[in-house]
């Protein structure tokens, strides 16, 4: 024991294995409290009905499909607005952190008010905003109609969309047609979707401004100056010089507010979006197996998490391995 690399692994594998029982403890206990209180345990209930509605989306599902099928529709959807959020956030971001160094006095003055008001209120107060924005707007029958086929209402947004017909090798274009109470055809974004997205989107891209604009002055003046000797217009010496060089400084801290905006959007339950949270929260009501629900949206949410950092940790490794050149 007299070597210290030894002494060092016997202590990590002491506290692997002293963590270990603890949790084994924990867990022991839990199941005899909860058997003794004559609460079921396990994850056998995820195999009976469900036996509740969720809003329609890509994944189809009625009350007699399982609990299994209700979580992954709700991962499903939380996947769905958060890959577009972390795309357009992106996006929103890096023009916000550039219009922050512009020149031009409205353009900067702009996107620093922006983040200001973005990083200064609460999110899920910026959530219940746009859903009452939403529910502001008329009904079905005085719909907003600003491109053909296109509706806007308190319902949602109306779209045309390609579908194919049945006996016919070919598709065609089906618009929404107003009927009843609502519209038929085409496809549709909901209030609650869009509500869940605008918020996420515009709240993580003044984050990402700022990391941006910071990401951009780390970089030393004489290369952009070396550029514009050459020539290159301003866009060209943004695009070509300074933000490949930005980059290993921009992607750590933006990563962790992507991971924010995966984790951000389990506050859909506050505007009736059918998230993984949501749904789990009805799971664990109509089935009293709480640590069960729980466990699996934390492991879900995990996986997501961990894969998305292991993603953005090896395109920053591979950025550093090309010297911070573009990728």
């Amino acid at each position: 024991m007299s070597d210290p690399r030894t002494r060092a692994v016997v202590a990590q594998v002491l506290v692997v294995v002293g963590v270990a029982a603890a949790v084994s403890a924990v867990a022991v206990q839990a199941v005899i409290n909860l058997r003794a209180r004559g609460i079921a345990s396990g994850f056998g209930f995820l195999g009976r009905a469900a036996g509740f509605e969720i809003a329609p989306g890509p994944l189809e599902f009625t009350s007699r499909d399982t609990y299994a099928r209700a979580l992954l529709v709700g991962l499903h959807n939380t996947l769905r607005v958060s890959l577009l959020g972390i795309v357009l956030a992106t996006l929103l971001g890096t023009a916000v952190g550039v219009a922050r160094l512009s020149n031009v006095w409205m353009a900067s003055a702009i996107a620093r008010g922006y983040v200001e008001a973005m990083r200064n209120t609460p999110l899920l107060l910026q959530l219940l905003f746009w859903y009452s924005l939403s529910q502001a707007l008329p009904a079905p029958r005085e719909a907003l109609n600003p491109l053909p086929g296109v509706f806007l209402c308190f319902r949602g947004l109306f779209l045309p969309a390609l579908r194919g017909r049945a006996g016919y090798p070919w598709v065609a274009l089906e618009r929404p047609v107003l009927a009843g109470f609502g519209f038929h055809g085409g496809t549709s974004i909901s209030p609650e979707f869009a509500a869940l997205l605008v918020g996420l989107t515009t709240c993580t891209a003044a984050f990402i401004g700022e990391i941006v604009r910071g990401g951009i002055l780390a970089v030393d003046k004489g290369q952009g100056e070396a550029a514009a000797a050459l020539g290159l217009s301003r866009s060209r010496i943004l695009r070509l010089v300074v933000l490949p060089q930005a980059l290993p400084v921009i992607i750590p801290p933006a990563t962790s507010q992507l991971l924010n905006l995966v984790k951000n959007s389990s506050l859909a339950v506050a505007i009736g979006y059918a998230d993984l949270i949501s749904i789990t929260n009805t799971t664990l009501n109509q089935t009293g197996q709480a640590i069960e629900a729980i466990a699996l949206a934390m492991a879900a949410y995990l996986v997501v998490s961990a894969s998305l950092s292991l993603a953005l940790n090896a395109y920053n490794a591979a950025v550093l391995r090309r010297g911070g050149s573009r990728a």
